[in-house]
């Protein structure tokens, strides 16, 4: 296997925001990574969920508390074969063979692909973007030069990763509640207190956290961010014990630890009154690459669902001559489609408006709505996609033996990761008050329904419909009491969710004609998979979806 390869959709996404050159590069990369990703990294993953799990090596054999966190050596070479290829590092600094910056897509193109095989080593990568990105725009010079050569390396010299400690036990997504403290010592912090879930524990060589300096407000806009190394420069620990690591339902690829920190030196990273401002602006790095791992997970298992049915002989004839696997096999096709085209736009806007900060106002508004949007809705599906898998193998879906019990386990921290449905609905609800970021999203939809495909015309009159029904529940919501409206913000963001893809998809049929086929399947899956489908679209389409047996290009 090699999913890069064997992902046509992923290729033409690509070749639709890469410049020719940088596309031939990039494919070449893109086709060695995925082939590594189905073969030795998937293998060297299977033992780490298995058998190689991280530990702790809480003392040393004199009784000295050294909390070591040992990992397995496929692990370590993992770690060289991902950060080597630029994964982070050419956001910031050149490809020697183009002698241009690389971009967020095609870092989230290689995230893609890991996803696939290790969503559990993803996070890390995902952690380390988010601690480099905070670093690299908002630290001071000193710190910059100290450390960026760790975070952006190659193999040029060691390699930082980097983590982003948030939690804490009394506090969870009320990161306001947080009390871990920094206490001013010259010029560096003592940081003191307790991270209750951080993740890429003992593997990072730095970490961002919040924590509040002495006299500062209650709530969140009391919190400053702050770099803590790893690592003293005589290499003991910086100020800090691991309490325990924890034990995970899946991802138990990366340690995730309870930390205490005691007087761990500190460096103050940007403005004292903006801490939350700057962690929050990396957490929405961090959705984006949540939901770049859950349309992974969704890819893997969809590959492994379809590839299981073309081989797999019931009551006389493969699975896959059956019209009710058919159905199953178009529909997933289709909607994983659709979710990683609606992503990798995202990311397109993402990259053009905040990671090269010359967006406006209305397109920064847009870029977090849409991040809330898809996090919620690819993580739920990854789940969805996940159990679809195990019930295509049968009995066999639910053994060790086969990846698809761990997919469904590495799916379900998707939906907690970053920011639950609850947190994201009230994310969007924050949106339309403060950014009043509702008639943005509507015009985006509109704009998508212009000059639609004419084999698309009935169904972009469905779509608007959908639309102005929105509308009509937004502006009720608006007129009810902050607390009551809580109640429809899932429910709101859902109905998003659903607008988002099926414009998505017509957008798409603009240019592919197999694209108004899966147009036509997403609609009816969005807005009528619960009535009959006498026209059985899944069926009458089936070979051009799942096997691309049509020209992609009009």
């Amino acid at each position: 296997m090699n999913f890069y390869k064997e992902d046509l959709n992923l290729q033409m996404i690509l070749s639709k925001y890469f410049k020719e050159d940088f596309f031939v590069w990039a494919s070449k990369e893109l086709e060695e990574f995925g082939e590594l990703c189905a073969n030795e990294i998937d293998q060297r993953a299977t033992h780490t969920d298995r058998e190689g799990q991280p530990r702790l090596i809480k003392y040393d054999a004199y009784g000295n508390d050294i909390s070591h966190v040992w990992v397995n050596e496929g692990y370590k070479q993992t770690v060289k074969d991902t950060y080597n290829r630029g994964i982070v590092s050419y956001l910031y600094k050149t490809i020697p063979e183009l002698g241009i910056k690389g971009n967020y897509i095609y870092s989230y193109a290689q995230g893609y692909l890991l996803s696939q095989t290790e969503a559990g080593f993803y996070c890390p990568v995902t952690l380390s973007m988010a601690a480099t990105f905070l670093v690299e725009r908002y630290a001071d010079v000193a710190l910059k030069e100290k450390y960026l050569p760790h975070l952006l390396s190659t193999g040029e010299t060691e390699l930082y990763e980097g983590a982003t400690f948030l939690t804490e036990r009394q506090g969870g997504s009320d990161v306001g509640a947080n009390v871990v403290k920094a206490i001013k010592e010259g010029d560096y912090y003592r940081i003191y207190g307790e991270k209750y879930f951080a993740s890429n524990a003992g593997q990072c060589g730095i970490t961002t956290i919040l924590a509040r300096i002495e006299g500062a407000p209650s709530g969140s806009k009391g919190l400053s961010l702050f770099l803590v190394p790893w690592k003293n420069d005589d290499g003991t620990n910086n100020g800090f014990t691991i309490r325990r690591l924890k034990d995970k339902l899946g991802v138990r690829a990366v340690p995730s630890g309870e930390i205490e920190f005691d007087g761990a030196k500190a460096f103050l990273i940007g403005d004292p009154s903006k801490g939350i401002n700057y962690m929050m602006e990396a957490l929405n790095l961090s959705r984006i690459c949540n939901a770049v791992a859950s349309i992974g997970i969704m890819r893997r298992a969809f590959l492994e669902a379809k590839k299981y049915a073309e081989n797999r002989p019931a009551f006389g004839q493969l699975l896959t001559n059956f019209p009710m696997i058919q159905e199953t096999l178009a529909k997933l096709a289709s909607i994983q489609e659709v979710q990683t085209s609606a992503v990798f736009n995202l990311v397109a806007l993402y990259d053009r408006v905040i990671g090269k900060e010359n967006g406006t106002n209305e397109e920064q508004a847009l870029v977090r709505l849409l991040i809330a949007i898809l996090k919620m809705r690819t993580a739920e599906e990854a789940i969805h996609y996940s159990h679809e898998a195990i019930e295509m193998h049968g009995g066999n879906g639910y053994i060790e033996d086969f990846v698809t019990p761990r997919l469904l386990r590495d799916a379900q921290v998707l939906t907690v990761w970053e920011g639950t449905a609850n947190i994201l609905g009230l994310e969007i609800l924050r949106l339309f008050k403060k950014m009043n970021v509702y008639p943005i999203f509507k015009a985006f939809i509109e704009e998508k329904l212009i000059d639609v495909p004419k084999s698309l015309v009935e169904e972009s009159i469905i779509v608007k419909k959908k639309l102005d029904e929105l509308n009509e529940i937004v502006n009720y919501v608006y007129t009810l009491d902050v607390n009551t409206q809580t109640y429809y913000a899932k429910k709101i963001a859902n109905k998003m969710a659903d607008l988002v893809e099926v414009v998505t998809a017509i957008e798409d049929a603009k240019e592919h004609i197999r694209k108004e086929y899966i147009a036509k399947v997403m609609i009816h899956e969005r807005y009528f998979k619960d009535e009959i489908n006498k026209e059985q679209i899944h069926l009458k389409y089936y070979d051009e979806i799942v096997d691309h047996k049509v020209s992609i290009n009009k």
